[in-house]
């Protein structure tokens, strides 16, 4: 293996081992789910759009986008206390991820949704498997990290994230 493939594989698993840490961040096509303890009329599930902005009750628009669902709360959390709560006990989970997408040599390119302990074998398989002419070995993740979008050599065991763009090429041999 090159320096250059080594460091691209260690950089990926190290950003995928924290990716679903709770720093995972919120993005457009993300389900949520939000919970104030013992207030069913602020008990909600809402799909995040392209504008990344929620309402919430008593609060109004939330701009979401970016943060972790532990920021989330936090934001929901300080909108309801004191006016509205004494102490709000605010839960914020994801319920359905944004989807990925796998293209190339599989046999049903297209986008799928994601799950957690997602890896690339895994990915593969929900394509349909590896097309006939299919490299074993050349497949690219394009994936978008703090606003800069890196592509990273990946394996069989590189971790999938939400709205990663996987390449398998075609083999020469």
């Amino acid at each position: 293996m090159k320096k250059t493939q080594l460091f691209s594989t260690i950089f990926l698993l190290l950003i995928s081992s924290f990716a679903f840490s709770g720093s995972y961040k919120l993005g457009s096509g993300d389900q949520i789910a939000i919970t104030v303890y013992d207030e069913p009329d602020l008990t909600t599930k809402v799909k995040i759009d392209k504008s990344g902005v929620i309402t919430f009750p008593f609060i109004g628009d939330l701009h979401v986008i970016g943060l972790t669902t532990k920021l989330l709360e936090k934001r929901i959390y300080d909108g309801l206390l004191g006016d509205y709560l004494i102490d709000p006990q605010v839960t914020v989970s994801v319920v359905s991820y944004r989807p990925f997408f796998i293209h190339g040599q599989v046999k049903r390119p297209g986008g799928y949704p994601f799950q957690d302990d997602l890896t690339l074998d895994k990915a593969i398989a929900l394509a349909g498997g590896l097309a006939s002419r299919a490299s074993n070995s050349d497949w690219k993740i394009t994936r978008i990290v703090d606003g800069t979008t890196m592509t990273i050599n990946a394996t069989v065991a590189t971790l999938i994230q939400p709205d990663d763009i996987i390449k398998i090429e075609q083999s020469f041999f």
